[in-house]
């Protein structure tokens, strides 16, 4: 029986989360004889299609939203915004708990909590406090995907100038269709291994000149006024970009709202910088303001999808959400 991991793609903590999943479900689940993954990225429009489930075996999600599918064996996420609807979260929790107060069938299956940093980290706490999995050897890659899927570098020119290899290899994860051989890796081997392979580094050199050419470009069309960063590249399409660059030219920003458009979306990318001197209290919970535009996120990052034909929609929304911080 297979196992079929189901993770955020283009996302360094997505591959973190996909390769621990595997090396704890080996570990302590033991029931899959291989494992396949398939990246899932953020879109207009349904996120699941039923094809793409194992009709046998077992199907994971990992740091990605809930899916009521009566196929999904194990899911961990967490994102404040996990749920597309009410009746999908309705239906997580019946499996968490009976009508007795006893754990409920998926209790030991289906595992959320919006407080981790990175979904790694929080599949790794599992693992270790409720199935004994030993952590030995994780803790580079932990730190990392907290470090990369929290923010929390020392600063925007860490961020931005990306010295250490798990910055190289978030630039390749986010870029190139690669993720998928790199996920066994990531437990396997320290990340300048993994930095080093040769399939890795025939896609970096050209990220990286790609890198500075959007350094380049947003540096010419992003605006900071009253603290909000905003900013229009949609005519040079991108399939990703640093998002720390807005606070690397403008560190004196509270926020920042780019709207950029890929091979299959308008996207509207909305964001705190890391480094503001601003109390949290006082900060917009922007998981919640991408939510009315079908979104979502984290309280201090978060993105809205749009069609490729959307574009309109797209800037309406990210102009109506530069007014809203600009007014705060």
């Amino acid at each position: 029986m297979d196992c079929r991991v189901f993770y955020h793609d283009k996302c360094f903590d997505g591959a973190c989360s996909a390769a621990l999943f595997t090396k704890f479900h080996r570990e302590c689940a033991g029931t899959a004889t291989g494992f396949e993954y398939r990246g899932l990225v953020h879109r207009a429009g349904s996120l699941f299609d039923e094809s793409w489930w194992l009709t046998s075996g077992e199907n994971a999600i990992v740091d990605f939203k809930y899916s009521a599918s009566e196929r999904l064996t194990w899911w961990f996420d967490h994102h404040q915004s996990a749920f597309a609807s009410a009746e999908d979260e309705a239906h997580f929790r019946v499996g968490q708990v009976n009508a007795d107060g006893t754990p409920g069938p998926l209790a030991m299956r289906q595992f959320f909590d919006p407080s981790y940093t990175s979904c790694a980290g929080w599949i790794a706490h599992i693992a270790s406090t409720e199935f004994g999995m030993s952590l030995s050897g994780l803790r580079e890659l932990l730190y990392w995907a907290d470090i990369v899927d929290g923010a929390k570098y020392e600063s925007a020119k860490a961020a931005v100038e990306m010295e250490a290899a798990a910055m190289k290899l978030t630039l390749v994860i986010e870029s190139a269709d690669v993720s998928r051989q790199m996920i066994p890796l990531l437990t396997a081997m320290p990340l300048d291994e993994v930095l080093a392979q040769p399939f890795v580094q025939q896609e970096l050199g050209p990220l990286m000149e790609r890198h500075r050419q959007m350094l380049a470009l947003i540096g010419q069309r992003a605006v900071c006024e009253r603290g909000v960063i905003a900013f229009d590249i949609t005519d040079e399409p991108t399939e990703g970009y640093n998002k720390f660059i807005p606070y690397y030219l403008h560190p004196e920003g509270t926020y920042n709202v780019g709207l950029s458009r890929s091979s299959f979306r308008n996207k509207v990318s909305v964001g705190t910088n890391p480094w503001t001197t601003k109390s949290a209290v006082d900060l917009a919970n922007i998981a919640a303001i991408c939510e009315r535009y079908g979104g979502g996120g984290h309280a201090r990052v978060g993105a809205i999808s749009f069609p490729v034909e959307s574009e309109v929609d797209a800037r309406k929304a990210a102009a109506e959400i530069v007014a809203e911080l600009r007014a705060l």
